[in-house]
């Protein structure tokens, strides 16, 4: 599990659960899981519906090692004026966006935007939605750091994880 991450998707009703913080810790030490493979997804709405309680859950799991991801980003209705105010790692470009870039000039310059602010906050971009090598291209271009999409593959439940470790059909990729 060495070269594994695995990505979690968080609902609003999981991350304002005052018991999950610590369930999530139990499950660590339990299994003796290393957190640093883990990096769950917060949408922007859930993040911003309650921002102190998304960064105290965010900044108590970050100590251990696990990492963060903006799901949907560029989505919700302030999401430039509360971004330098959640410790995230990575934003995850709205696949609204990906979908249209090579059809629509202002998805593209959203994008663009999109990663640019967050190479000057030091995050990461992960472009959702990635279907054909011309939107790989385009991202590719602009800049973003990975890629996630049926390009790359389908979901695969975790039954499919192989004994080597790797699932045999990876849906996330670096592209830098």
């Amino acid at each position: 599990m060495q070269n594994c991450w695995f990505s979690i998707n968080l609902s609003g009703a999981t991350l304002n659960d005052n018991h999950f913080l610590d369930f999530v810790c139990q499950q660590f030490a339990k299994y003796n899981l290393p957190p640093h493979i883990f990096c769950f997804e917060i949408t922007e709405t859930v993040a911003i519906s309650n921002l102190p309680k998304a960064c105290e859950f965010i900044n108590s799991l970050k100590t251990l090692g696990c990492h963060f991801a903006l799901d949907d980003f560029g989505t919700g209705m302030s999401s430039l004026a509360y971004l330098k105010n959640l410790p995230v790692d990575y934003l995850k470009i709205d696949g609204s966006f990906i979908n249209d870039i090579n059809k629509d000039p202002i998805a593209k310059a959203m994008v663009q935007a999109i990663n640019q602010i967050a190479k000057v906050m030091g995050l990461r971009t992960i472009a959702e939605f990635v279907e054909n090598d011309f939107i790989l291209d385009t991202i590719r271009e602009l800049g973003v750091d990975y890629a996630q999409g049926y390009y790359f593959g389908h979901p695969e439940v975790l039954g499919s994880f192989s004994q080597s470790g790797r699932f045999t059909n990876n849906s996330f990729a670096n592209i830098c």
